[in-house]
């Protein structure tokens, strides 16, 4: 297997971070001079706290907000391997909290990063509502995420870390990664 690229992929469920969120989001606004802007740049604030944004955003949601459990974030996790094995993709950490998702995994060629975000969704999604229905919302997730390519070893090894190191996480599991003395971990907790 040749690995071309590496990527940090992440995304969030369905609702459970809108426009507006004081945590800071990603999404066209208007800026004090009424102008159509979009905070997305790497390392540059994002757009945050708008709570009337937050409010309408939240009024338009088709059902509440969806939160994973451990034996979907259980079920995503053997989907992601699968996938993975199936496009020639390595693995190499999956993080799964209940409002969201967080892979780093290698790729051959130079696919668009917004493929293997759509890939990883779209499998999950069908392995989850063929378990537990399809949601209310029509999907599990929220529209877009986050692509952010690791250019050397010292990055992918940052985002392996990354991954790990979540907070209250439903599921983390990592391939063997001799740099980082992981040898293949999963923890799952409750």
């Amino acid at each position: 297997m040749v690995i071309d690229r590496y990527w940090l992929i992440t995304w969030v469920t369905y609702g459970t971070w809108l426009p507006g969120d004081e945590r800071g989001f990603v999404s066209q606004i208007r800026d004090a001079n009424g102008r159509r802007t979009i905070h997305n740049i790497p390392g540059t604030p994002r757009a945050a706290n708008i709570p009337a944004l937050q409010c309408y955003a939240r009024s338009l949601l088709k059902s509440d907000p969806i939160r994973l459990s451990l034996h979907q974030a259980e079920t995503l996790l053997e989907q992601f391997q699968e996938t993975s094995y199936y496009r020639d993709w390595l693995l190499l950490a999956v993080g799964i909290v209940a409002n969201h998702v967080h892979t780093a995994l290698g790729v051959p060629g130079d696919p668009e990063p917004e493929k293997i975000l759509g890939d990883l969704k779209s499998y999950g999604s069908r392995k989850l509502n063929r378990r537990w229905g399809k949601p209310e919302s029509e999907t599990s997730w929220a529209r877009s995420g986050s692509t952010r390519k690791l250019p050397n070893q010292d990055a992918v090894l940052g985002a392996i870390r990354y991954v790990i190191d979540q907070e209250y996480p439903l599921l983390v599991w990592t391939a063997p990664v001799p740099e980082l003395d992981l040898a293949g971990v999963i923890i799952g907790s409750s």
